[in-house]
């Protein structure tokens, strides 16, 4: 991991201080139910008011609707809102991965088509990669796009599909050909109110059926001007993305709202020689993850492809992420009395929440063997 400044310039910490003042003036903490890291609420109006201001589409060029910023812009603004809790789930996946998808392999229609309106907040993305009895084993995707006159015909299930219910566009890795895993895959850009597509939501242990689905594809027609990039070329871009995305703040940040809202109605336990240990302990971790999440920004600021950092990262944070949880319910030491939708407890709730919520963080975006196997080779 090459080294970094762990502190942010002045023009950084200004940015920062304008994403918090928004923050409070739009969401007034106690006027809003916080959500958990990138798995927050879906808000387009929300994310409307961050697109007016350029915090959508931060790294998108000018004369596509973005602001040519930086990578490590990006970072403050994205670990202010996962910080407060923000409602970012409407424009999500389009700002972290699609548009980044679009800039390195879109034609140039889809740029111009695209690339505006997920920088004014539109339009809601949302991933095929998993399937059924696939694992993470993405190469086994079964998922095929066959030739026709007028395009290409998809047919295959994807599964665990965050958004799918709420989506405008899904970026689907299909089998195209045939050959070695690795080859004849391909992505297309599915309209997801086309005929042949049926979203299924899947229930969580409490009964939620708001966040993934299973999505089903019978013959959806997309056309050859919505196939991103060169046919074959899937896989390559599955782990161009795969390495942006797995380094950010949403990597490790998504329980800090837990520790923060403990320290609120716990205070004695905080403060405890127990509680204090790990409250300490805990800081330690974020502030090391912090600066190494930080150190792959500047590393991509500087033309750089961490992919190797961003996976160890990836790694480690998500680990942390669970380890808040066991913790915090280890120190509490008492069973949680109310149901969710009566407790008046928001620590309770976020509890909750990350209880059924952890086991995902060491699988989405790749599952720690692989992300170790990843590291190993690129550090070596």
């Amino acid at each position: 991991m090459a080294a970094s400044p762990a502190t942010l310039t002045a023009a950084e910490l200004e940015l920062r201080q304008r994403v918090r003042a928004f923050l409070a003036e739009t969401l007034p903490w106690g006027t809003f139910e916080p959500g958990l890291g990138m798995a927050s609420e879906v808000n387009p109006q929300f994310s409307a008011a961050l697109a007016e201001r350029g915090w959508i589409g931060m790294a998108v060029p000018t004369r596509y609707g973005g602001r040519d910023a930086a990578a490590v812009d990006r970072f403050v603004v994205v670990e202010e809102l996962l910080r407060w809790g923000a409602p970012v789930g409407h424009h999500w996946v389009a700002d972290r991965q699609i548009a980044q998808v679009l800039l390195r392999y879109g034609t140039e229609d889809q740029k111009r088509w695209l690339l505006p309106r997920i920088c004014k907040g539109e339009l809601c993305f949302c991933i095929g990669m998993s399937e059924p009895d696939a694992g993470s084993d993405l190469a086994s995707v079964r998922t095929r796009g066959v030739r026709d006159a007028d395009g290409w015909r998809v047919s295959g299930v994807k599964v665990w599909t965050s958004n799918a219910m709420r989506a405008d566009f899904m970026i689907a890795l299909c089998r195209t050909g045939e050959g070695e895993r690795h080859r004849g895959l391909s992505r297309f850009l599915i309209d997801m109110r086309s005929p042949g597509v049926t979203v299924k939501p899947i229930p969580y242990l409490d009964g939620s059926t708001d966040h993934f689905a299973e999505v089903v594809l019978d013959g959806v027609l997309v056309p050859d001007e919505r196939v991103i990039g060169e046919i074959g070329q899937g896989w390559t871009q599955n782990a161009a993305e795969l390495a942006f995305e797995r380094s950010g703040p949403d990597r490790w940040i998504s329980t800090f709202l837990l520790v923060q809202e403990f320290i609120r109605e716990h205070p004695d336990l905080a403060s405890s020689s127990q509680g204090g240990r790990l409250i300490g302990e805990l800081a330690a971790q974020y502030w090391v993850l912090r600066r190494l999440s930080l150190a792959v920004a500047r590393a991509i600021d500087a033309g750089r492809t961490p992919a190797a950092e961003a996976a160890l990262i990836k790694e480690m944070g998500t680990r942390f992420e669970q380890d808040v949880v066991s913790s915090l319910r280890q120190l509490l030491d008492r069973e949680l009395v109310y149901p969710l939708d009566q407790t008046p407890s928001l620590f309770e709730r976020l509890l909750r929440r990350a209880t059924l919520d952890a086991p995902s963080f060491t699988i989405r975006g790749g599952t720690n063997e692989i992300l170790r196997s990843v590291a190993a080779k690129g550090l070596s």
